[in-house]
């Protein structure tokens, strides 16, 4: 006879079954079989068995000057868009969150971008960017000197930065909004009453208390830069000169364009390993200011 008690316990892991054999079949599977590619020559002839090559990739990478260039311009993506995505949402949410006739217009407007697929986003604006785009009209009409945002080397990788912020403010501005929302109006009424108005009640009272929110998208936002990808496909395809080249973009074009699966699964660990560490700066920051 079975245990009556054990049935109540087993229950919750039943339902959870299904969804864990999706994710080990989906997610885990495959991660662990790129892992093993890494220490693996498997490219070219993908019928042929993977070869066993110990460290080989990661000394290749090691020396591989464009690896290291689009770290460097991954960095920095991330060191650019992530201040204003943990900034600029908050404030488009502080503006939004009023009871004003019309505002869930406003709201659904800022928001629009979001449901925007990024291979459209991208491709509008390219043509935005382009040599005769609207960009460089407006610029021709005030008699100024059109600017090659995605051909020159020097700004190509923020031009890219720039749609990756629009596509954004929308989808963090309504994560700030949820926040925004649960705090009670006294809190701003007394703060007026010692003198804290305007602006500056938000730097007194909203700041402080969305710092769950703040430390949510900062980490949201640093993730998906770090994984940035669509824009840089779409919009420049990493040049010129590899200049707007990220890891995952790399990752993806020695994977799928010269068919180095080995040292592009090397490549993957290495990125997963940056944001693991990552990961685990944040947590132990969010425990330190809960």
């Amino acid at each position: 006879m079975t245990d009556p008690a054990l049935k109540p316990r087993l229950t919750p892991y039943l339902f959870l079954l299904p969804a864990g054999i999706l994710l080990i079949l989906t997610v885990f599977l495959p991660a662990a079989q790129a892992f093993l590619l890494s220490f693996a020559r498997y490219e070219y002839d993908l019928t042929e068995l993977p070869q066993w090559v110990g460290l080989a990739n990661f000394q290749r990478l090691w020396q591989d000057a464009i690896f290291w260039q689009t770290l460097r311009q991954t960095l920095l993506y991330l060191v650019c868009v992530v201040p204003l995505l943990v900034s600029l949402p908050l404030l488009l949410a502080i503006l939004v969150n009023r009871k004003l006739r019309g505002i869930a217009g406003f709201r659904a407007a800022y928001y629009t971008p979001v449901i925007v697929s990024m291979v459209v986003a991208g491709l509008a604006w390219k043509y935005l960017y382009g040599e005769t785009g609207l960009f460089n009209q407006l610029l021709a009409g005030v008699g100024l000197t059109g600017i090659p945002w995605l051909t020159s080397p020097h700004l190509a990788l923020f031009s890219v930065m720039a749609v990756t912020v629009w596509k954004g403010l929308g989808y963090y501005m309504v994560i700030y909004l949820a926040g925004l929302q649960g705090i009670p109006a006294e809190l701003y009424e007394a703060a007026a009453l010692d003198g804290s108005d305007g602006w500056r009640k938000h730097w007194d009272i909203t700041v402080p208390l969305m710092r769950p929110y703040l430390l949510l998208v900062g980490t949201i936002s640093a993730l998906s830069a770090m994984k940035v990808f669509e824009e840089v496909y779409v919009m420049t395809q990493g040049g010129p000169r590899n200049r707007s080249k990220t890891i995952v973009y790399y990752l993806y074009e020695q994977a799928f364009d010269r068919l180095e699966i080995g040292y592009a699964c090397a490549i993957g660990l290495v990125l997963f390993l940056v944001v693991l560490g990552f990961s685990l700066v944040n947590l132990k920051l969010s425990r330190r200011h809960p």
